[in-house]
């Protein structure tokens, strides 16, 4: 397994970029639940051993890495984009607009962005747009893992409410039984009712 490093991270700080921020989101492809964008400003020459793209990663190894993330964070953000406005905005929109909610919630401005896609946030600081960059920056990685682990505790905690769906295991993807689920017992306000089946 190949693992990303600081490679992106050593130029821009040697470049005077102090506090760079990765950014990267969880839940693009489901069916129900929100998508839970991500930033982590980590410091300069930080270990993370183990640190990779979160779908890479087991839940077991996720939580490992999560752990050390916040203790070694200069700075975590969350942003959110529930259903009805992924439905609204569609979901590359909603997305972004995640991302750009989790940059705003930084309690530090950072001086650059470093996000994993091919499509800038829209706010006013330097960035740079890295395909695959969950895969090449260990930033962008962090942010993968808070993303997908905080993500994956909103649909456990919602599997609470709507047992049919067994959002527990699934996390709201697109599985043959939460396919099935919707069938026997429609949708309820956590699909996405623009996404197919749910639009079906």
């Amino acid at each position: 397994m190949t693992f990303p490093t600081l490679e992106h991270e050593e130029i821009l700080w040697q470049n005077g970029y102090n506090y760079l921020a990765g950014v990267d989101e969880a839940g693009r492809g489901c069916l129900a639940g929100p998508v839970v964008a991500a930033t982590v400003i980590l410091p300069p020459k930080v270990n993370l051993d183990g640190v990779n793209d979160s779908k890479k990663l087991s839940p077991q190894a996720r939580e490992r890495c999560l752990i050390e993330i916040l203790k070694k964070a200069v700075a975590i953000s969350i942003g959110i984009c529930m259903p009805e406005e992924i439905d609204s905005l569609n979901i590359l929109q909603a997305s972004l607009e995640a991302m750009r909610r989790a940059v705003l919630s930084l309690k530090m401005r950072p001086d650059y962005l470093l996000i994993d896609g091919l499509y800038k946030v829209n706010v006013s600081l330097p960035q740079v747009c890295l395909k695959h960059g969950d895969s090449q920056s260990i930033s962008i990685a962090a942010a993968s893992i808070v993303a997908k682990v905080y993500r994956d505790q909103l649909m456990t905690a919602y599997h609470d409410l709507f047992p049919q769906y067994n959002l527990k295991k699934n996390k709201g993807y697109p599985t043959a039984q939460h396919k099935q689920a919707i069938k026997d017992y429609g949708l309820c306000y956590l699909h996405r009712r623009s996404f197919r089946p749910c639009a079906d």
